[in-house]
């Protein structure tokens, strides 16, 4: 036979089509149960309860934590929009002996990106029968714009105005609201330390004109920071100059490192504290509530996966004679296991990602959707007093949205594996006795 018969009628091989294991295909069909019978119906409900259940709790748990970052980061900026990065002062509250090479030697630091000098201390602050209580800062209006947002946009034009031997004064706008004072009414300002004269301790007090107002978002700020020139709050509380050097950084991350580098380069004796410090009892508590939050949310994700035993202890009770066919068919008892894993994980993955789409959908929308609700039932859901700022932030971060994601999925797949191994135990002849 001539060799070209061989391959007559012969062309080239097509390609098989690739075709999924059967256990995934066998798993999905049961995830979709149909409703022929009233138990489908009944565990496809159930199954999508499951679903709705970690679809829901991991929404909660990313909008509730982008909530949080959100509140810590708007917190934290407007608080840095006043506060500084570093300070940098004497011991009991004496001047600081060279606040011009103090600044010289900080600025030396790569992190430092500006120094200004300051006065700080407590006053009282009157006008006829109000009398608030204060925290008076001497400023440089020439250096505060280096270390505090404050100074720039519309405060810089009220601090501006802030002129030696004039003994103006900038408030901020609760402290100036509260007084029921505004740009161009005078205050009394009444220094901690009294004048002593034969009659004994007087209080010394000093009238000053409210030149301008100013708003940092912050709320315990803008009611009891008050700002005035550092020569005149030099002479209202008797010191020979500065009681302070404040500095802002590059990153203010690093502010703890860069303390620790400048206590050790600076010279003379001085205390250095950064605005972890400043404030670490708040950031802390933030922190532990966000934790525990974090950890109630999951219990509900975990509630929601463990549904999925109970559906699949169903679906293996309803699925016993097509589970006795596929084993006397040759399937082994690890493909009946990775059939009902598959079904439970299908569960866990859509209910999951649902759960993403919601989650993110909301927290990157909720400047919107939480001003909707609150002109729908007339509340304010964030009262400035209480929650220091007055609209609702929100921060998704890549390191909160992960974990969540992952646990999840973690929790739908352990729910599955009791299930499938009971699946995988049924006996064939058994199972098909009273069918």
């Amino acid at each position: 036979m001539p060799q070209s018969a061989l391959f007559a009628g012969k062309g080239p091989k097509k390609p098989r089509p690739m075709h999924l294991p059967y256990e995934l295909a066998v798993g999905w069909r049961y995830t979709r149960a149909g409703r022929a019978t009233r138990r489908n119906g009944f565990i496809s409900f159930i199954s999508g309860v499951s679903m709705l259940g970690i679809a829901l709790g991991v929404a909660a748990l990313i909008i509730v934590l982008s909530v949080m970052n959100g509140f810590q980061k708007e917190v934290r900026d407007r608080m840095l929009g006043v506060v500084s990065h570093i300070e940098i002062y004497a011991p009991q509250g004496q001047a600081i002996p060279d606040p011009n090479k103090t600044m010289a030697e900080a600025k030396r630091n790569p992190a430092v990106i500006g120094a200004a000098p300051f006065i700080a201390s407590q006053a009282l602050i009157a006008r006829g029968e109000d009398m608030k209580g204060a925290l008076v800062r001497g400023i440089d209006p020439a250096t505060e714009s280096q270390v505090t947002d404050v100074a720039g946009g519309a405060g810089a034009q009220a601090i501006a105005r802030l002129v030696p031997g004039q003994f103006g004064i900038v408030l901020g706008t609760d402290l100036a609201r509260s007084l029921g004072v505004r740009e161009g009414d005078p205050v009394t300002l009444v220094a901690p330390s009294g004048q002593v004269t034969p009659a004994g301790v007087v209080p010394r007090l000093k009238q000053m004109t409210v030149v301008g107002l100013f708003s940092s978002g912050h709320y315990e700020y803008d009611s009891a920071l008050a700002m005035v020139h550092i020569e005149d709050a030099a002479r209202l509380f008797r010191l020979e100059g500065p009681s302070g050097v404040r500095l802002k950084l590059r990153d203010l991350h690093q502010a703890r490192e860069v303390a620790f580098e400048l206590a050790r380069s600076l010279s003379g004796d001085l205390l250095i504290r950064d605005w972890t410090r400043q404030n670490q009892t708040w950031f802390a508590a933030v922190q532990l509530e966000k934790r525990m939050m974090f950890i109630i949310l999951t219990l509900i994700v975990a509630v929601a996966a463990f549904n999925l035993v109970s559906t699949l202890v169903m679906t293996v009770t309803d699925k016993r004679a097509d589970i006795a066919i596929l084993r006397t068919l040759g399937a082994s008892p690890r493909s009946i296991m990775g059939i009902f894993m598959v079904q439970g994980a299908m569960v866990g993955i859509i209910g999951t990602f649902a759960g993403l789409a919601l989650g993110l959908a909301v927290a990157y929308n909720i400047d919107v959707i939480v001003p909707a609700l609150e002109k729908l039932f007339h509340a304010s859901f964030l009262p400035r007093e209480v929650y220091l700022i007055n609209r609702m932030p929100s921060d998704p971060q890549q390191g909160d949205i992960l974990p969540i994601a992952i646990i999840s999925l973690i929790l739908a797949f352990l729910a599955t594996i009791y299930p499938s191994w009971r699946a995988s135990r049924v006996n064939p002849a058994e199972a098909l006795r009273y069918e």
